[in-house]
């Protein structure tokens, strides 16, 4: 296994949703081989998200719900549940505690049908020595070169070999150099990597 040289400093990104000022890791990955791209954050529902939940074997039970302003969803059985902030999992066992008391040995599913609550936390956004800074709906399948295309590519100022893409993942923010270089000049397509939403591209100017 190739060592993955990593590099941890503090960072202070701003405040958090409930405006509290929290400080994040940033780990840089210097090893594209292990594949950053595949590194992904565990989806949290949020406020205006709708929400499927399939209750096995009881279809009156299984009903589509929005995410109400205050974090709630209203179901039968369930009632009222708090479900902003928790992933689907944790929702799906708590429906599953409630409704213990109505039906033996529920098996529920909830499944995320519209993100509602991801307008800006998931686009993709390339800054820098590029033609124009862009802000991008996330697409499944996007790779950093569909990125950097959409922005113009790198102007006459651009260091592409010193390319970076900053990525979130829970407190933690992973830093992975790309030679945006390679790929434009030489074609080679292992630095191409695909983007997660909420993924930030910088690409820094030449110090002359």
């Amino acid at each position: 296994m190739r060592l993955i040289f990593t590099t941890l400093m503090l960072l202070a990104l701003g405040a958090c949703a409930s405006g509290d000022q929290y400080a994040n890791r940033v780990v840089q990955i210097s090893d594209l081989d292990d594949r950053p791209s595949q590194i992904v954050e565990t989806y949290r529902i949020g406020i205006g998200d709708n929400l499927r939940i399939d209750v096995w074997k009881n279809p009156d039970l299984s009903v589509s719900v929005p995410v109400r302003p205050d974090g709630k969803i209203s179901a039968p059985l369930i009632g009222e549940l708090l479900v902003a902030g928790s992933t689907p999992e944790i929702v799906a066992a708590d429906i599953e505690t409630i409704l213990k008391r109505f039906i033996k040995s529920p098996q529920v599913a909830v499944i995320m049908t519209s993100l509602g609550s991801t307008r800006y936390l998931t686009r993709v956004r390339v800054t820098g020595a590029v033609s124009r800074n862009v802000s991008l709906e996330h697409q499944q399948g996007m790779t950093l070169l569909d990125a950097v295309l959409e922005a113009g590519g790198p102007n006459e100022f651009a260091a592409a070999n010193k390319t970076r893409v900053f990525r979130r993942i829970g407190d933690e923010t992973v830093l992975i150099p790309v030679d945006l270089d390679s790929i434009l000049e030489r074609g080679n397509l292992t630095d191409n990597i695909i983007l997660s939403p909420g993924d930030t591209i910088t690409i820094p100017e030449r110090t002359f």
